[in-house]
């Protein structure tokens, strides 16, 4: 693998400051984080391993991770995220970051629901800082655009109670996220915002736009799916029409193709913060070390003309 290592020894694990950091609101994060989706596997797998999970996130604290984004309504029917990063990290690092997300969420069965009215953000808010175990959440994203919000009220009023709910002391910043370019803009005239978290990655480029609209404004971008075809398949998949050129480069570093993509996608800006989620201990080795891979001008003009 081509890198600039930070380890003291042939044996030692790449760690998660390879990529640098970032200002998030009041806290500063390694660029390369952990999203918390896929710690105990998507409803229609079969159960990732709870023991699995748990080691993730500690082996994630081990290498550097202190940048965790999670859910509450991220659970299958025998497996919670936000239950399974309270066992497993408590009592937390100081220099850990939480990050959670509101507006959706999912009946006992799993089903999506009315996105929450503005008077309902409280609750969600006060599920995920009791499934935590914190008093307060570094973070809250609204999350938006889901199709289940058009009765549900205007951006600017869920945002208008996040910051009250931040007043109250049960959150320190604010972000959105599946949002457009002109709702950032809306969102930033209602309250500072310190993060957008988009859908994003190699081949699925519409939102770049945005990531640009959040460099100028030193917000951080944090995309979701970086590792994902435009068609939201695995980066393996032999359709994606850019796989072949991914395929090349990562032969060229001695990396996976989805590590070309986790480090292109952080080769995108300073201010662009990677999430990648896994349930697999070795998958979360490789994902961290993508952020110590160093894509040179060559492997950029070929993967920036990739469209999904």
């Amino acid at each position: 693998m081509t890198f600039e290592s930070n380890t003291t020894g042939p044996n030692t694990a790449l760690t998660a400051d390879a990529a640098g950091t970032w200002q998030l609101g009041d806290r500063v994060v390694n660029r390369i984080g952990l999203g918390a989706m896929r710690l105990g596997g998507m409803p229609w797998e079969t159960p990732k391993s709870r023991d699995d999970a748990i080691a993730v996130l500690r082996r994630a604290v081990e290498l550097g991770v202190n940048h965790i984004d999670t859910a509450a309504f991220y659970f299958t029917p025998s497996r919670s995220s936000n239950e399974l990063i309270s066992t497993a990290l408590q009592p937390y690092p100081d220099e850990l970051v939480l990050v959670t997300k509101v507006g959706p969420s999912r009946s006992r069965d799993g089903e999506f629901e009315p996105m929450a009215r503005p008077d309902q953000l409280r609750a969600q808010v006060e599920e995920n800082l009791r499934q935590l175990g914190i008093d307060t959440i570094d973070v809250v994203n609204l999350r938006w655009g889901t199709g289940m919000d058009k009765d549900a009220g205007s951006l600017a009023d869920h945002l208008g109670a996040l910051t009250e709910l931040r007043t109250a002391g049960l959150l320190r910043a604010i972000g959105v996220s599946n949002v457009t370019s002109d709702q950032v803009t809306e969102a930033m005239a209602v309250t500072p915002i310190v993060e957008v978290q988009n859908r994003y990655g190699v081949t699925d480029r519409a939102d770049d736009d945005i990531l640009d609209l959040c460099r100028r404004h030193d917000i951080a971008f944090v995309p979701f799916f970086a590792v994902a075809t435009a068609s939201g398949a695995s980066s393996e998949a032999a359709d994606d029409t850019g796989q072949t050129v991914i395929d090349t480069i990562a032969r060229k570093h001695d990396a996976t193709p989805a590590q070309i993509r986790i480090s292109w996608t952080l080769h995108r800006g300073p201010h662009v913060l990677a999430i990648p989620g896994t349930g697999n201990p070795a998958h979360l080795d490789q994902n961290v070390a993508s952020g110590a891979i160093r894509l040179d001008d060559d492997d950029l003009t070929a993967l920036d003309g990739l469209v999904g």
